[in-house]
């Protein structure tokens, strides 16, 4: 049932989080927004921990692995997918991101020896085939351009970096690494990371004081980031990296719904179908097995589930 729940709220609040991605572009630079984000994130991560008094002293080697999933995971792969959606539409960079879901089948089977199960693929190349249904049109309109080229080829690079860093949490958690106080580290070691590249490569340090930019700032870090891949990433710990990803899947049917109601996009019959192979491959890959899962249960994560309520 809780997975059901952080299932559910990772899937609605990641939906909504490519629009906010848009109105963060503009002024400021993609880098810097990118840091701004996430040492928001960190903060509210970090006094929440110290609030509730949760131990936030770790090894040497432990905060090695910390790091490594900061850079991949609130990092480098955001950095990239801001500087795509300058050059590729928002629909176009939500469908290459639904990959991670083969990603993380063929990276899990590599770094972590997780057996690859016919069931999982079977569902991920339905649910992919239905994302290609339901961006038919934007996927059509693609330009073989060099600026679009490199904004798929950046995509593609963002969404390597985001399934290697789901592959660094499994490991972090199967060590007993807690959620909450990785991912304070985490998003403060990829906040640290894009800042110290932004001061080499001279980005500006700008803000916009506008209800836009600061609102989806807000949204992004407290909601897109403490929240959702607090979830998240507890998805990935208990029913594997795999299966977890199956949800980007479902980010854009929330996009497009949002999309309806505020946009006026009219549904055609190639996105109706698309639809409902999506959630036809989510429920190939979500029904239980009857063998035990390939992630053990993490240490202390019923300890996690009661404290990192909002």
């Amino acid at each position: 049932m809780k997975n059901t729940l952080f299932y559910l709220v990772t899937v609605l609040i990641w939906g909504t989080t490519w629009i906010g991605i848009k109105m963060q572009l503009g002024t400021v630079d993609p880098m810097v927004s990118v840091t701004y984000r996430f040492a928001l994130a960190a903060l509210i991560l970090m006094v929440w921990c110290l609030l509730r008094g949760l131990n936030m002293r770790f090894g040497l080697h432990e905060h090695r692995f910390m790091f490594l999933m900061g850079i991949l995971l609130f990092g480098f792969n955001y950095l990239l997918f801001y500087i795509a959606e300058l050059s590729v539409a928002s629909g176009l960079a939500a469908v290459i991101f639904s990959t991670i879901v083969l990603m993380n089948i063929v990276n899990g089977a590599l770094f972590l020896r997780t057996p690859i199960h016919a069931r999982v693929v079977l569902g991920g190349l339905v649910g992919l085939l239905g994302i290609i249904l339901v961006f038919k049109t934007e996927i059509g309109s693609f330009s073989l351009d060099n600026r679009s080229l490199a904004g798929l080829f950046l995509c593609l690079a963002a969404t390597l970096l985001a399934s290697l860093g789901n592959i660094v949490s499994v490991r972090n958690q199967r060590s007993g690494l807690p959620i909450v106080q990785t991912n304070t580290y985490g998003m403060a070691y990829g906040a640290l990371a894009m800042l110290l590249a932004s001061l080499v490569t001279g980005k500006p340090f700008t803000f916009v004081l506008s209800i836009q930019y600061t609102g989806s700032l807000m949204y992004l870090a407290f909601f897109g980031s403490v929240i959702a891949f607090g979830c998240y990433l507890t998805l990935v710990g208990s029913i594997g990296a795999d299966r977890a990803a199956y949800a980007t899947l479902l980010f854009p049917v929330v996009a497009l719904t949002i999309s309806t109601v505020w946009e006026g996009y009219h549904w055609s019959l190639s996105s109706g179908l698309g639809v409902g192979l999506i959630l036809l491959g989510n429920l190939v890959i979500l029904k239980k097995r009857t063998t035990v899962s390939p992630v053990p249960a993490v240490c202390g994560r019923s300890r996690l589930l009661k404290k990192s309520a909002p």
